[in-house]
């Protein structure tokens, strides 16, 4: 059974992103905080490529989510 994260859980783990950011740099952070696979998987899932803000983020999280 696939673990569904969350919005909050996302934010968690991309602490200290600069932005505007590419969803590389979302990985980058993303892994370097330690983030699960299913926190890798929720950001590959983003249909889109660059952010410029959180707000950016979360939204584009809730469109495939």
């Amino acid at each position: 059974m696939a673990i569904r994260g969350s919005a909050a859980e996302l934010e968690k783990y991309l602490k200290g992103v600069d932005y505007p950011a590419s969803k590389e740099d979302l990985l980058r952070k993303a892994r370097s905080n330690g983030a699960p696979d299913e926190v890798i998987d929720m950001i590959n899932s983003l249909t889109e490529t660059h952010f410029n803000s959180p707000i950016d983020v979360s939204k584009a999280f809730g469109e495939t989510h």
